[in-house]
């Protein structure tokens, strides 16, 4: 029996439903199926019985799950009692990469703060592949990525939004005035491109070998202000989420063809049971992007 066990049964009950457990609680169904079925096989009796297609407790499941919320409730007042001695707020830890983090966090930041002044986030910059690394080996609790990322089903995850990446150039750029850019047209094209373990690099490699492209990279770069130093001498170009322009002055963005649409979320590891204030950080993030979309 572990801690992780107790609270995806007593969220089942409180919920009547193993789907919506797992939604509060931002794990799999069959997370929560199993953890219950374990706990069934260990004390040897049956939990739950389905009536109209609801969850209810048996006989012993309500007796269980008296026992079980009281052992809960006495583990979180045991963590909040020490983290109060130790004066260490609740942290969450995230990875964020640097051409997310201009639009996606100094106004949610403040925001979150407002409703939860209670809960610190500690962010740091790391291309996504990276960041999903560190969340797979808990360095991280959650990452802000590109979802696009090949081994994004190896994590649990929430979409938060859709974008599409955009090729950017000064006005005085010779591609300045095009509507729409085919990417062929940037063979052997002067271009910046971000860091290596950024995944928006590994999808603009992946439609320039499958085209037969081979632009001129003259920088990979991890700072969004160095970058547009460089594109603002109208000699290079580089590739910008379309939400980012109002944050780039003097840049001109030109769609793509074939364009690259992106889906941008937080991802955390599967299978781990993650606190109550980073739920709350998730439930925030979903909540704040229907209110407030990118575009």
């Amino acid at each position: 029996m572990t801690l992780n066990q107790l609270r995806y049964f007593c969220n089942a009950a409180r919920c009547h439903s193993i789907t919506q457990a797992a939604k509060l609680m931002f794990v799999t169904q069959p997370a929560v199926s199993s953890a219950i079925r374990e706990l069934e096989k260990e004390f040897s009796m049956t939990l739950f019985a389905y009536t109209n297609n609801r969850l209810e407790l048996t006989v012993e499941g309500e007796q269980f799950y008296e026992r079980a919320s009281a052992l809960l409730a006495a583990s979180d007042e045991l963590q909040l009692e020490f983290q109060d001695q130790s004066r260490r707020r609740p942290t969450v830890r995230l990875g964020i990469p640097p051409n997310l983090s201009t639009v996606f966090f100094p106004e949610l930041m403040d925001a979150f703060h407002q409703e939860h002044p209670e809960i610190y986030l500690e962010l740091s910059e790391y291309g996504s592949v990276r960041a999903c690394d560190m969340v797979q080996n808990e360095q991280l609790d959650l990452g802000l990525v590109n979802l696009e990322l090949y081994a994004v089903d190896k994590l649990e995850y929430t979409v938060l939004a859709t974008d599409r990446l955009l090729f950017c150039v000064a006005d005085n750029h010779p591609l300045a005035g095009e509507e729409t850019l085919d990417l062929r047209r940037l063979d052997q094209e002067p271009i910046i491109l971000f860091n290596r373990d950024s995944v928006q690099n590994q999808l603009l490699l992946q439609h320039f070998h499958a085209l037969g492209v081979q632009p001129r990279v003259i920088m990979h770069s991890s700072q969004i202000a160095t970058t547009m130093k460089f594109v603002n001498q109208g000699k290079c170009g580089c590739f910008f989420f379309s939400s980012m322009l109002p944050f780039t002055p003097g840049i001109r963005g030109i769609p793509i063809q074939p364009e690259i649409p992106t889906r941008i979320g937080l991802v955390w590891k599967k299978g781990k049971y993650i606190s109550s204030y980073t739920q709350a950080f998730l439930r925030f993030c979903e909540k704040y992007y229907q209110s407030n979309p990118l575009t």
